[in-house]
């Protein structure tokens, strides 16, 4: 990348996407906190072994609304921030897929944790869209299965007893490493190993901003911190870094 535009990476937690109605997991009021024995429900082992995680899952699924959220101010920035001409590449810890919808070129977005968009069969890897198999629940099927095979259906994201994609996970490293300024957006930088890409970027020397609620581990090592809420914070970030290249 040419030192005239400077690579930039934005790593998106779940911070980012609260005001567009997807609940954090992780913060002070997150889900986990709130009702630690839904974390079972997206835990491979209970997920694949017992038939009841499985629908109990699909009913939280049917029920959360995910696939209807709508993206919001800081999601629309990130693109304004592509848009200004500006190389960027998202690296994001977020199953929603709002990135994409909100704009985002499809291919500069990378889905470390999977998306919940689509399904596949832990048996035959047959994939489908989301969307029908919550058509399916609603229609009286508790657990629906692959009707490609009959095997087990799940969500095409990683669960918690599994590991990440290696090869997308070298993917973003190397975008860590590259990029000259590093913006931590929404993520408690406490899950690893996506938690060590801005450690990559520091030591690779590119700046560091983190933007979230709560302290992070990185907050010493960042040139700038802001508490300020995603939504109001990014988009004035994005005209700062814009303004600049003009």
């Amino acid at each position: 990348m040419n030192a005239e535009h400077p690579l930039i990476a934005v790593l998106t937690g779940a911070g980012i996407s609260t005001d567009s109605g997807i609940p954090d997991h992780r913060g002070p009021n997150g889900l986990w906190q709130r009702d630690p024995g839904a974390q079972r429900l997206v835990t491979v082992g209970p997920y694949l072994s017992d038939p009841e995680v499985r629908r109990e899952a699909w009913r939280m699924r049917a029920a959360g609304g995910a696939l209807t959220a709508e993206p919001n101010a800081g999601h629309r920035a990130l693109v304004a921030l592509e848009r200004s001409g500006l190389p960027v590449r998202i690296l994001t810890q977020n199953v929603d897929g709002l990135h994409q919808r909100a704009g985002q070129t499809p291919r500069k977005v990378l889905e470390l944790h999977g998306t919940a968009r689509e399904t596949t069969c832990v048996d035959c890897r047959a994939t489908g869209p989301m969307e029908r198999a919550l058509e399916r629940v609603a229609a009286g099927e508790p657990d629906p299965a692959c009707l490609a095979c009959g095997g087990i259906l799940r969500p095409r994201t990683v669960m918690f007893g599994e590991q990440l994609d290696g090869a997308l996970l070298r993917q973003a490293a190397a975008i860590s490493a590259a990029c000259e300024l590093f913006i931590a957006v929404g993520t408690s930088l406490k899950v690893h190993p996506v938690a060590a890409l801005p450690y990559e970027a520091v030591r690779a020397g590119a700046r560091l901003i983190v933007v979230n609620g709560e302290p992070t581990p990185l907050d010493e090592a960042a040139e700038e911190v802001v508490r300020e809420p995603i939504s109001t914070a990014l988009p004035a970030l994005v005209e700062r870094l814009t303004a600049r290249r003009g």
